[in-house]
């Protein structure tokens, strides 16, 4: 993937992203996205487009319960997310300071790249 800049640190979100992080659509049946993630080990699911431009999150609470809500009343709309490029060691100061466990790492236009966890990157 391309890095935006021409100044890069030495390690970037997009290289150390899981890009394995399950994803949804709004029309998939709940119980199916929630046994998908859990079944792949994460506690979360991001919910995107045809596109993979991110709608939103499905969070711990989402994954973790066993309610028969949609995946769109379910999840938290137009998570906070951050570019590929940005270095790690400005990455995880953002991470502290916000008290956030992971990030999403979408491209300019909104695509999904991954998911990154702060304890991977402490």
């Amino acid at each position: 993937m391309p890095h935006e800049g021409t100044s890069l640190p030495e390690r970037t979100a997009g290289d150390v992203s899981h890009r394995d992080v399950p994803t949804c659509t709004l029309d998939e049946p709940l119980a199916e996205v929630r046994e998908r993630a859990r079944a792949a080990g994460w506690d979360t699911c991001i919910v995107v487009n045809d596109q993979r431009v991110v709608l939103g999150r499905l969070g711990r609470r989402a994954v973790g319960s066993d309610s028969d809500e949609s995946v769109e009343e379910a999840m938290s709309p137009g998570p906070s997310t951050i570019r590929p490029s940005i270095g790690t060691d400005a990455l995880l100061e953002r991470m502290h300071a916000r008290k956030l466990t992971s990030y999403v790492v979408t491209t300019p236009d909104g695509r999904l790249v991954g998911v990154i966890r702060r304890n991977e990157l402490e």
